[in-house]
């Protein structure tokens, strides 16, 4: 063979090569070290080992952001690599396809049909498309909460300037005598012009978990539709779509079921698809298509496929195993600081009203005064919260978070109490 025809025929060899678009599969290889399977500390001991932590402060914010284990992060580091490797070759052959694969295993992670659910970039973007995206009318009422997410409550506010909305806001009780006492706070602002009611399936705030479903089955009796902020729920306890039966959800996958930054969901109820706008213009398509909503530019795909990691490793852990273990670490430290003089937890007692988040104050102690402190001299990281009827620092432990961390929280609450 000449070496014109060697280069020609190993150019071709190495172009079929190159050109073959990696397809979604089974990317996520966990270290060396199995994963005991017994129910005590030594699963979470374990588990703590796929976590990098920084050792100036104990991470008791994991609301906003939950880190990536190390499992996660390897899988996504090689899903940059191979994107970054196919270039726009991946972008235009196997893209959507494994968007759509991944979309599927969500669908089924929150108990949904794959067709009405699409990943977004955050739950932000997620509920501004309904709400900015409805087909209001000009004295159209919606109704929320004073407690819910600020972002949401001012689109819904530049809707009202947009269109004319009415808005109506209700205080949601920080320790509710019943679901029925919440439900009836919705209910009692309904009336023939209410189109959406827009609810957290758990305060961002609080860790408050609402009756959701009671909710929705009342506010469909006046003919109204109810969007659901789910934005801490997904990956942190068990979320079924179907049972609820509300007609939006939204999430951040960047929380609880530990994706990357940039990855959010959206379910819409099918027969809402039509009528919903674009964020985002999209070529023609079937209206029933929940991808019209979908169009969002070019954008951080690898992160789409982390999603599919973050499931393997949540079925992993086991949802059901997590949801337990984040309700007793919150309770572990809030039942030792609730009867402690000058605290306040904003938090329900109740079991099944809560779960990893949980918010504490003290009644003379500005918030943000109460965080600086804790960082300052406890090496505690949180966040401080001055709302409406919720002044103190929200708390929210990972399954990484030990009881030994824990009880630094709970001394330092209670020598911050006793001062003047």
């Amino acid at each position: 063979m000449d070496k014109r025809r060697f280069l020609k025929n190993l150019g071709n060899a190495t172009l079929a090569s190159t050109l073959l678009p990696f397809e979604l599969g089974a990317t996520l290889t966990t270290s060396a070290r199995p994963y005991p399977q017994m129910e005590d500390e030594g699963f979470w001991k374990r588990i703590r080992e796929d976590y990098v932590l920084k050792p100036a402060y104990i991470n008791l914010e994991n609301g906003y952001y939950n880190m990536i284990p190390s499992p996660i992060m390897n899988a996504y580091l090689e899903h940059i690599k191979n994107v970054n490797y196919e270039a726009s070759y991946y972008m235009r052959t196997v893209q959507f396809k494994n968007k759509a694969k991944v979309a599927s295993r969500l669908a089924d992670v929150v108990n949904c049909q794959a067709d009405q659910l699409i990943i977004t970039r955050n739950a932000t973007e997620s509920l501004n498309m309904i709400i900015g995206g409805y087909p209001w009318k000009k004295g159209d009422e919606a109704i929320f909460a004073k407690q819910d997410y600020g972002a949401m409550r001012l689109h819904f506010y530049q809707m009202r300037k947009r269109y004319g909305v009415v808005c109506k806001e209700v205080s949601i009780p920080n320790h509710p005598k019943s679901d029925e006492e919440i439900v009836a706070l919705y209910e009692e602002q309904i009336n023939k012009k209410t189109k959406m009611i827009m609810v957290c399936d758990m305060v961002n705030i609080t860790g408050q978990i609402l009756p959701i479903k009671k909710i929705c089955k009342m506010a469909h009796s006046h003919g109204v539709e109810v969007l659901v902020d789910g934005a801490h729920c997904v990956g942190h306890v068990q979320v079924d779509i179907e049972a609820l039966q509300c007609d939006y959800y939204a999430s951040s996958l960047h929380k609880w079921l530990s994706v990357p930054l940039g990855a959010g969901m959206l379910y819409v109820a099918k027969k809402h698809i039509p009528k919903i706008w674009p964020l985002f213009a999209e070529d023609e398509m079937d209206a029933q298509n929940i991808r019209r909503l979908n169009h969002t530019g070019t954008h951080p795909v690898h992160t789409d496929l982390a999603i599919n990691d973050a499931i393997d490793y949540l079925h992993m852990v086991g949802l059901e195993r997590k949801e337990k273990r984040l309700r007793y670490l919150q309770r572990y430290w809030s039942e030792q600081v609730r009867h402690m003089d000058k605290v306040v937890v904003h938090t329900p007692k109740e079991e099944h009203r809560s779960c990893a988040i949980a918010n504490v104050g003290l009644t003379h102690m500005a918030p943000a005064k109460m965080a600086k402190m804790l960082l300052e001299e406890f090496k505690i990281w949180t966040v401080a919260i001055d709302y409406e009827n919720v002044k103190g620092c929200r708390i929210t432990p990972n399954i990484y978070t030990t009881t030994d961390e824990l009880d630094v929280l709970v001394d330092a609450i209670s020598q911050l109490a006793k001062r003047t």
